[in-house]
């Protein structure tokens, strides 16, 4: 079953941010970061539970592909039909709000 992917308004701000960084030192290197997590992302329409739980937060449904140096975090919604990217954020920075 290919579950569809949905993504929060922070998760869209999360990566524009991430991106941004790193275009502004080396365009061709946000590129490929761009691809190498879409790539992770797009792996779960068919493994959606693939990820791990985030070791943080108690919630079976919370769960993270580590795409150095970010996180990946996501949701399993209607009992893992649907992905919903929560937060993209770097690891370096803490635990952000859910």
């Amino acid at each position: 079953m290919v579950c569809p992917i949905i993504w929060s308004p922070t998760a869209r701000f999360d990566l524009w941010d991430v991106f941004s960084y790193i275009s502004e030192f080396d365009e061709d290197a946000a590129v490929r970061y761009k691809d190498k997590v879409f790539d992770s992302i797009e792996r779960l329409t068919d493994f959606p539970e693939s990820g791990k739980v985030v070791p943080e937060f108690n919630d079976s449904t919370l769960r993270e592909v580590i795409c150095k140096p970010c996180r990946i975090v996501y949701r399993l919604k209607d009992n893992g039909r649907i992905v919903e990217i929560a937060r993209v954020w770097h690891s370096a920075r803490g635990i952000p709000r859910l």
